[in-house]
């Protein structure tokens, strides 16, 4: 005699019309309970899908099925039946059958719910997050977990198929300034003194290339104390985190693009992605799309077109333009040609913080609204022209310190783009980002400082750093963006000694701070460095692109919440005395 299976002979998405008549044992969660005038339905569900089980008065068990609950969870015997063609539900892989109970055993009881399992019911995020196992319950969730498994699977032997090998890197470790601020680990054994969880494990990374392994990449914990965005999941991340010796940029971009679109095209689901990542220098990014993360599903370019407002007119921007930093910006707006989606636009302008947006208009040949009338037709025409506009079209224009309205303009396009619906959402856009420059003026610290990535090699090396403008200066740094969200940024990393002393002496790092901050690194690159480059990808923002989701939280497993807090588990949370003593610390007294 066979032995059956404690619990099941088959998941709850293996049954076939193949298997009628079979007896078989399924466990799972009782989804839910249909009463159908003395026969009950249950939807019984488990990782791997749903089979309908049934009962009706003649089951042995009738009695104890009549009590089962929403989220119960069961072991069911029973036969496997054909259902009637009219009653096949397409919608589930075991829809063509069913299993009629002979038996029954309750596994677990559930109370009450907080929140209903079945159904796509929206529920505050604070109660999702506290109840989270059954909010994982759910379909839409469950499966954005196990897209994400398989997401991070595929990378893995993606990487390994183009000659990476996966090492892991150290969890504590220094702080170290990466752009934002770090969660420190106080130590007992050297009281006083503190761990940091690694924001990034860059150090270690260009260690392993100066320790001669070539070509690395991990799956990697990262851990940055920044407060949180819809984009960017509170406290920890993961990154696919990666560093190749003996190349130069266009090599890292070439071993790395059709990684990137083998992820997106394995998981897209047939809708389109890019074939070839276009490079857009990031100042040109900055001139026609306001930002260094474009969403190229839009298709409007902003472009400069000062010179047909000197001397106009139109005084406002004339005499901005007497000032040399000043500009105008125009954004073309195909079909948005009438002056109601012109003055809704404008209005929308001021709700920004601006003091409006102006607009020209065409209609019959000829350029409208009050812009048109101050520069006359000669100027609107040239406008037109240049834009490649015509009737039925429109253009809104913004003026002053490029710096001052990018953030404005950026969203002002696709605001624009959506409105009149020019964008084709349904598709994966991906480009690089090329040329950052090396530094920026902090104006709040009256400072240069690094503007992307203090490892990066500056083009044109050393003589560039000591005889250049550091405002000048471009570095060898890339970032790869989709549908307007950075996915990852990389650089060739500085790996010479002297360069990186200046790089950093003129953002305000003085010699004995690199070495104080950076001195391991820095002490290997003096026993011989390959020139190296690497990058890093975000993996939970890729899989929050591929799930069609707009918020990181719901591809995470276990999230904190925006108060970057752990309702489930209670975390941050007070640790008795005895710990804090074990480790030299005192509390100062609230207030």
């Amino acid at each position: 005699m066979t032995v059956m299976h404690a619990y099941r002979t088959h998941t709850c998405n293996d049954l076939r019309k193949s298997h009628e008549g079979d007896t078989v044992r399924l466990s799972g969660w009782v989804h839910r309970v249909r009463d159908h005038g003395g026969v009950l339905f249950i939807d019984l569900r488990d990782h791997y899908g749903i089979t309908q089980v049934l009962a009706d008065s003649d089951s042995p068990v009738f009695a104890e099925i009549e009590k089962l609950r929403s989220e119960w969870v069961i072991r069911i015997d029973g036969n496997v039946k054909a259902r009637d063609a009219s009653l096949v539900n397409e919608n589930i892989a075991t829809g063509e059958v069913e299993v009629y109970i002979r038996d029954m055993e309750v596994l677990g009881k559930a109370e009450e719910l907080p929140l209903p399992v079945f159904g796509d019911q929206e529920y505050p995020e604070e109660t999702r997050l506290k109840y989270r196992f059954l909010d994982l319950r759910r379909d839409g969730l469950h499966e954005n977990m196990k897209l994400r498994s398989r997401v991070f699977t595929h990378t893995r032997n993606a990487m390994d198929g183009v000659g990476f090998t996966e090492y892991q890197t150290p969890i504590l470790t220094a702080s170290s300034p990466e752009g934002a601020r770090d969660f420190l680990v106080p130590s007992r054994l050297h009281p006083g003194t503190f761990y940091a969880l690694p924001q990034a494990p860059q150090q270690f990374k260009q260690l392993i290339m100066v320790a001669g392994f070539d070509r690395y990449f991990q799956i990697a914990p990262c851990f940055r104390d920044e407060d949180p965005r819809a984009d960017r999941s509170p406290g920890e991340f993961y990154q696919l985190d990666l560093e190749m010796s003996f190349v130069e940029q266009d090599e890292v971009l070439a071993t790395m693009e059709p990684v990137i679109r083998g992820i997106f095209e394995t998981f897209a689901n047939g809708k389109p992605v890019t074939q070839t990542f276009r490079k857009i220098p990031y100042a040109e990014s900055l001139l026609k799309y306001g930002s260094d993360k474009p969403d190229l599903r839009n298709p409007i370019e902003m472009q400069v077109v000062s010179d047909h407002f000197r001397g106009s007119g139109f005084k406002i921007f004339a005499s901005m333009l007497e000032k040399p930093e000043n500009e105008i910006r125009a954004i073309p707006a195909p079909k948005g040609g009438s002056r109601a989606f012109c003055d809704r636009m404008n209005s929308w302008a001021q709700k920004e913080g601006l003091p409006g947006m102006g607009y020209i208009f065409w209609k019959e040949g000829a350029g409208s609204g009050p812009l048109a009338k101050n520069i006359g037709p000669e100027r609107t025409e040239a406008i037109r022209e240049q834009l490649g506009l015509t009737d039925g079209d429109a253009a809104f224009f913004l003026a002053g310190k490029p710096d001052s309205f990018l953030a404005v303009a950026a969203r002002a396009r696709d605001v624009i783009a959506d409105e009149l619906e020019l964008a084709d959402k349904d598709r994966f856009e991906l480009c690089w980002i090329v040329d950052y420059p090396m530094y920026e003026y902090d104006d709040e610290n009256k400072k240069v400082d690094f503007s992307h990535n203090p490892f990066s090699m500056p083009m044109g090396g050393l003589e560039a750093l000591e005889n250049g403008d550091p405002l000048d200066l471009l570095a060898y740094q890339y970032d790869v963006v989709c549908n307007g969200y950075e996915l990852g940024s990389g650089a060739i990393r500085n790996h010479k000694p002297e360069i990186m002393l200046k790089a950093f002496e003129i953002a305000g790092y003085p010699a004995s701070e690199v070495e104080a901050r950076f001195g391991g690194m820095l002490n290997a690159f003096k026993y011989g460095a390959p020139p190296h480059g690497g990058m890093a990808l975000g993996m939970e923002r890729i899989v929050m692109l591929l799930a069609g989701e707009n918020a990181i939280r719901e591809v995470v497993m276990f999230p904190m919440n925006q108060r970057a807090e752990d309702l489930m588990m209670g975390a941050p949370a007070a640790v008795d005395q005895t710990q804090l003593r074990e480790l030299g610390i005192r509390l100062s007294p609230k207030d």
